[in-house]
Formats: structure tokens, sequence, C-alpha cells
């Protein structure tokens, strides 16, 4: 695209609804403004979809999910192959597209695009791997042919953190199944889902497949699409708060669901851990992503022996992490999405001070433009402050102390959220059963990054429901079919 700038990236995008597999303006001709997190200074304006247009885009996907559920696998999976190296091969402009909506660093946004590449190589391979199944009756009078078959017309709704990973995390394995689909991007950070409809348009995907509608009003636009009837599934990154909503709505027509909400991950660091290996993994959990994800480690206990040293260590590391604007060289620490989430991040860090939290590093806003805050560490974090409850989603790591292995188990699972937790030790035995105590649907041992598209992801308890990724991830989006056959 010649030299890569900041404006011409941004121009390359469409701006307009994507429906039907055309670029179309919202019905009403509103817009909504996209700014740069890390200045405050308007990208450009989007088209604000209205609930008109939610039921274009449903009728568009309704209209061409018979034919798409008759393509060959390997046809899907050829166009998904073609959207892997397509997205490899635009990884700089992309890159610098969702820095500019949503403030990661660079490095942080090549390395989404690059990950949201793999849900796309991934499920090409599962496309043709869709299996069934032959078996006798046990009374050996008949037989029972079983397939799978895609569910249907899809909504899809992605959060602003991971503006391009979570869509493709969700339209890979719909594609691969067979299956059509509206998408709502995150109002914030709407153009890297337009940019992803644009590529994949370019390798071949057939009109009315995927239709993306973006839009500030996520809840009157979707809602007549849900209680519609048409749309057979829907499948939610977001809050906890929202998913409970969006439930009760799926269930007046008993839309399949698929729900990745809210976590509170603990990190337990017991005494025998490899303190060096530990750290680097808090580093890893706590600072992806500018602490902005629901994988983040929220909770960090750490064994009495060791965590006098490993705070001093994970304060040396936090407080030489360079802040600023996502796109200046060497910068780790860039805005959070909004001053909302700042002042709930100053909110937090405050509340655990008062309750006697005692701050070694960071702890404050950043003057001048921009949503910035710093990285922070605190220690002697009370049990009843509210980040001990409450998703920080910022680059804030509270350490409390425990003292024998029931306390930490006790401790880490004392949240309604069951998303992921993470466990520093050397010890196998303890490793085995506190990988099994522990109240989550994925667990990082020893390491501080699960997220990988062939696993699956998914959590427990009040951080969702299904999982996404892996070898299951594809079954979220097909529906199992038993044909009865007499002898």
């Amino acid at each position: 695209m010649g030299e890569l700038t900041e404006s011409g990236v941004v121009d390359a995008v469409g701006k307009e609804l994507f429906i039907g597999g055309k670029w179309v303006p919202s019905s009403s001709g509103r817009t909504f403004a996209v700014e740069d997190p890390a200045t405050g200074r308007v990208l450009c304006e989007v088209a604000d979809a209205s609930p008109e247009d939610g039921k274009a885009a449903l009728d568009a996907a309704v209209a061409a999910q018979a034919d798409w559920a008759k393509t060959a696998p390997r046809e899907r999976s050829e166009i998904l192959r073609r959207a892997y190296e397509l997205l490899n091969s635009r990884v700089d402009e992309l890159a610098l597209l969702m820095t500019l909506e949503m403030g990661k660093p660079l490095a942080e946004a090549k390395g989404e695009v690059a990950y949201a590449a793999e849900f796309f190589r991934w499920f090409s391979e599962e496309a043709v791997r869709i299996d069934g199944g032959y078996q006798v009756a046990p009374n050996g009078a008949g037989r029972f042919l079983v397939t799978k078959q895609p569910v249907g017309p899809c909504l899809l709704i992605t959060p602003w953190n991971f503006p391009m990973a979570m869509g493709g995390r969700k339209i890979g394995p719909a594609i691969a199944a067979g299956c059509t689909m509206v998408i709502k991007p995150a109002e914030q950070t709407p153009l890297s889902m337009l940019a992803l409809a644009a590529i994949l348009t370019e390798a071949g995907l057939p009109a009315g497949v995927l239709n993306v509608v973006t839009t500030s009003d996520p809840g009157g636009v979707m809602e007549p699409m849900i209680k519609d009837g048409r749309a057979r599934k829907l499948s939610f990154t977001g809050s906890t708060a929202v998913g409970r909503k969006l439930l009760e709505q799926c269930a007046d027509k008993v839309l399949r669901t698929s729900m990745e909400l809210g976590g509170n991950a603990p990190f337990l660091v017991f005494d025998d851990a490899d303190l060096d290996a530990a750290v680097e993994g808090a580093m890893q959990a706590k600072m992806r992503n500018i602490g902005e994800a629901c994988t983040a480690a929220n909770r960090f206990y750490v064994q009495r022996g060791v965590a006098d040293e490993f705070a001093r260590r994970l304060t040396e590391r936090m407080s030489a992490l360079p802040l600023g604007r996502g796109t200046e060289p060497g910068v780790v620490v860039g805005p959070l999405i909004d001053a909302d989430a700042v002042a709930k991040v100053t909110e937090l860090v405050a509340d655990a001070t008062s309750r006697g939290a005692k701050v070694l590093t960071g702890g404050a806003t950043v003057d001048g433009p921009g949503n910035f805050y710093q990285a922070t560490v605190l220690t002697e974090v009370p049990r009843d402050a509210r980040m001990a409850s409450e998703e920080i989603f910022g680059p804030v790591a509270p350490i409390s102390v425990f003292d024998d292995e029931d306390e930490a188990v006790a401790a880490a699972n004392d949240t309604e959220y069951g998303l992921v937790s993470y466990v520093y030790t050397n010890d196998l035995k303890r490793a085995l059963r506190v990988s099994e105590a522990l109240e989550a649907g994925m667990i990082g041992l020893n390491q501080g990054i699960v997220s990988n598209p062939a696993a699956p992801f998914g959590g427990v308890k009040q951080s969702g429901l299904g999982r996404e990724g892996g070898t299951v991830g594809i079954d979220e989006f097909l529906e199992t079919k038993y044909i009865a056959v007499s002898l």
C-alpha cells in the first residue's frame, strides 16, 4: 500500500456497513467517531447502524445460509487459508490500524494479527475434519447414522480489547462449519473488523456469509436480531453483566449460545517455584494488552517465604516499563481504552490503599492527553479490597501473602469467575493437586500465557459457556443429527 502512514491505514479501511457483500451507509445516515485513546483525537467517522440495518444484515445472512451450507468443506477451508496468508502479508498496516484505534503497542498489535491469522489456519484444517458415525443398534435390527450440520445463521459480538483476534476466533469456526453470520464489533474499535471483512472478501468469501454492523447502540441493534428467531446461535465475548442480559434475550427463541465472559484470574506462586520464571510469567499474565484482558492475572497470591523477593523483582520489572503512545518505539505500556477505564483503575487502587495496601511503584494517572495509567505494584492487599473481586482491566498487580496450599486454593476460588488460573511450583504432585482443585476452565502451569488457537478457550462459573478454539471450537457451530435406519 506504499508508504505506511497513520492517515493512510485509516483511509484504506471501509467506513460503511458491510451487508450482503456490499459497503452501504447506515439507513439513518448517522455516523459515530472512532478515537485514538493515546491522544483523544478523532481518527474517522464510521456508519452508525440502526435496527433496520441490523435486520438487513440478518436478511442477507439468512438468504446466503442454504447455499453456503452446501459449499464443499475443502472450498471453505481454502478461503480460510487464503485469509490466513493475506493477514500475515499485511501485518504492518493492520497492526498500525489496531494500535491507532485501541492503543496497544505496535509489537503487541503485530502479535494479535498473527494470533487472529492462526485461527483461520487452524479452522481451515478443521473444516475438512468434521466427522460423524455409523453404529450397529444394540439389538442388531438397525443402524445409527450420525452427522453434523451447520447450526445456521449466527450473531457474533466481539470486544474492543482484541478487536481482530476475537473476530478470527468466532468467524473462523463459523466459516469452517458452514454458517453465515452477522458480526457487531465494539464501537471503540470497529476498524479492525471492517479491515478483516475486506480481507475475507478478497479471500473469496461469498456475499452474505459475513455481514458487519457497526453501531453506537448495540442493544438497540442486536436485541431485535436476537428476538427475530431466524438466527440460531449467538456468540459473545464481553462482560458477565452484558452476557446475563443476552442470555435472557436468547431464552425466548432458545438460541444456542457461547459466552466468553469476565475473569478474575489468580496467580499462585509457591515457595518452591523458580522465581525468575514466576516473575517472567507474571509480566506476561499481567501486562499482556496493558492488563486489558479477561485472562490477565488479577490477584497475585505468593507464599510467605518468597513474597518479599517476588514483590521486589516484579516491582523492578514493572517500574522499568516504558509508557507512551503505542506507535512510539519501545513502548510497552500504552493507553487504556477510554477515560472510564482510567477512572475504574484509579478507584480500585484508591480503595485498596485506603484499606492498607502499599504502593511499591506507580499508582497514579499520567498528565497530558490520552488515557494513561502507570504500571503499578501493590502489596499487603487485603482480601476485602474491591480489586480482589472485580476485574482491574489495567496495569495493576496486587500482591497478597499465603501460608499453605489449602489457603492459596481457597483464596483463588473465592470468586464468581473461573476463566483462568496461574500456578508456579516445581513440585509435580502439588502442581497436579492444585491444578485439579482450582475452579477454572484453563490453567497456566508454570507459564503466563494460555491462549492458543489449537487449545479450547473458555471458563466455568460466571466466566462463560462453551469453548472457542481447539478441536471442540467448531462444534459450537454444528448441530448433531441422528438418522435411524431399520434393516
